[in-house]
């Protein structure tokens, strides 16, 4: 995997690069529809390619490795060619499902044992095991296995869970360095930065994760319920140690407003649900705002979603019918709304490419964090 730094802003750190991995090319800033289970909810590989433009999906190491399970993604040949998605993939370890899991797992320097969601059966996760079983599943980008705090979290837990990670981290590099790609092709390992808010902590990660000279780096534990202000002094904090000329991705962030501003800190690579969560209930992003399409308001406009987007979802269906869809309870309205969702955060994150390579991404940037945010 390699990564050219194409563009720098004059008036922030935001960056334009391109990243290439063994099924093709993402240009950054990008953002990443989560297709936890193998698929984005609501949504076809087709229309994500076509409609939509994705350039890299994610999966989820933990719900991939209940269902389907190893033995079927094994004699598939892969997540690529059982999900039929012929563009990068990036799985996250699945540290952050054990993180929400805290009822029914145990954190030991071994790994993780865990209950499954499914049917209550018992599960060890371990550096070893997490690098083995993305190996199986073949994303391009797989995650370091990691333990991600909560918020608030008291210094002491978070200085012993983030010397933990860091072991893990060790062990991880010693058994992803030491095995092979399954399925012919080159896959890349990413560390994730941690140490909850405390600025110390986060430095003291940061320099460590800097130092084993992975291909990219990923920052976790924000977006876990802390102040958008905390999130920002955060993300900078990390992105002016990590290496300028790999890729950085902020695991799990977030509105339009916090895809912006990570950006102009240094920030390469997003994901989040919020896009798809929030459009099965009727929550739509727009170029002008932020509209529950279910409100009467919207009953009779009859013009489209959002004009300015272009695509399908977008520029096709009126208001009016997708409110009528979800008053129906028709499931073509969560699709739509989900395809629609999505088109706009590809969007956001293009303009702002465009944006950056032009030189112009500082006073965009702050005219669309107030657009994009204002509700309709």
């Amino acid at each position: 995997m390699t990564f050219d730094l194409l563009a720098q802003d004059p008036a922030t750190k935001a960056r334009a690069g391109c990243l290439e991995t063994a099924h093709g090319a993402i240009e950054t800033p990008i953002f990443m529809p989560v297709g936890t289970a193998g698929t984005v909810k609501a949504v076809s590989q087709q229309t994500l390619k076509e409609d939509i433009q994705a350039q890299i999906i994610l999966g989820n190491t933990y719900h991939l490795y209940l269902r389907p399970g190893l033995d079927v993604l094994r004699a598939a040949g892969g997540l690529h060619q059982f999900n039929g998605w012929d563009r990068p993939i990036l799985t996250d370890s699945g540290g952050y499902q054990v993180y929400s899991l805290s009822n029914t797992r145990k954190i030991k320097e071994e790994g993780v044992k865990f209950r499954s969601h499914i049917d209550g059966s018992q599960h060890l996760f371990s550096p070893e095991g997490v690098m083995d079983i993305q190996r199986v599943i073949g994303a391009d980008i797989i995650m370091a296995f990691d333990e991600c705090t909560p918020w608030p979290c008291e210094y002491d837990y978070a200085a012993r869970s983030l010397d933990m990670t860091h072991r893990w981290l060790q062990r991880c590099i010693q058994r992803f360095d030491s095995t092979e790609g399954l399925y012919g092709y080159q896959q890349a390992l990413f560390p994730i930065v941690q140490g909850s808010t405390f600025k110390d902590l986060r430095i003291k990660s940061a320099e460590f994760i800097a130092a084993q000279g992975r291909e990219g780096n990923a920052i976790g534990g924000l977006s876990v319920g802390e102040p958008a202000e905390l999130m920002y002094e955060m993300t900078e904090l990390v992105c002016d140690i990590l290496p300028k000329d790999k890729p950085r991705y902020l695991m799990g962030v977030g509105t339009p407003a916090n895809i912006l501003e990570n950006i102009a800190l240094g920030v390469d690579m997003f994901d989040c649900v919020m896009p798809t969560r929030n459009a099965r209930n009727g929550m739509l992003f727009t170029t002008q705002g932020i509209m529950n399409v279910t409100n009467k308001k919207w009953a009779n406009d009859f013009t489209p979603i959002d004009a300015e987007l272009g695509g399908p979802a977008s520029t096709f269906y009126t208001r009016a019918y997708v409110r009528h869809l979800f008053q129906c309870q028709e499931m073509l309205g969560p699709q739509i709304a989900s395809a629609h969702n999505l088109t706009f955060y590809l969007w956001l994150v293009k303009e702002a490419r465009k944006q950056i390579v032009a030189g112009t991404f500082a006073p965009w940037k702050e005219r669309m964090v107030k657009q994009v945010m204002t509700r309709l």
